[in-house]
């Protein structure tokens, strides 16, 4: 099941958010910088967000008898384009389709927002999240960035998706039409950077 996120799930997105940069970004990203990371810090930062949203933004969540398993943090990029900025799964829970099942829900989304395309980032080294998006349809654009996290400096390459083909169905709660790792992030550069939030603050 798929649904809005809740301000009573920010403990438990704070946890997926955690546990999946550890298992998704280990030999990554430094070591030291991932055992560092806070589920405490995240959980005020989710706090924050959840009742914040920038505008056109949206947090979905695939659950599990109503526990979050994974959420995607989504909304517009441009005029045109839509982003996934993140996109996680518990690793515990990873190929058990939930993912498949977040991320068409998120296209889903951006399509019935009026976007006609949408991008994310992941990072160059991340092969099992960029095989992930690639057989959902999702293909490198040519755009990449370079980034520092945990003070190690890291390629991101942007991805792209056409829209135009996503089906509306119904969701049994009717929010979302719909029955429904690894790096997405944002701020591509150019200009329409300053319309992308940026996600980690």
């Amino acid at each position: 099941m798929v649904r809005s996120a809740r301000s009573d799930d920010s403990r438990r997105l704070a946890e997926i958010h955690v546990a999946s940069w550890r298992g998704a970004y280990q030999g990554l990203l430094p070591e030291q910088f991932l055992r560092a990371l806070s589920v405490d810090s995240r959980h005020e930062w989710w706090s924050r967000r959840l009742t914040a949203l920038e505008k056109g933004g949206e947090i979905l969540i695939v659950a599990d008898s109503d526990i979050p398993e994974g959420f995607a943090f989504l909304g517009p990029c441009s005029d045109t384009e839509g982003e996934i900025y993140a996109i996680y799964i518990d690793p515990q829970r990873w190929r058990h389709g939930l993912g498949t099942e977040l991320l068409g829900a998120a296209e889903r989304a951006l399509h019935r927002g009026g976007f006609g395309q949408a991008i994310l980032w992941v990072l160059e080294g991340n092969q099992r999240g960029r095989s992930f998006y690639e057989n959902q349809g999702w293909r490198p654009d040519g755009a990449l960035k370079i980034e520092e996290i945990g003070g190690s400096q890291v390629t991101e390459l942007r991805y792209r998706k056409n829209l135009g083909d996503q089906g509306d169905h119904e969701s049994p709660e009717g929010t979302f039409k719909d029955g429904t790792m690894p790096e997405t992030e944002n701020q591509p550069r150019g200009s329409n950077a300053d319309r992308c939030p940026n996600w980690r603050r």
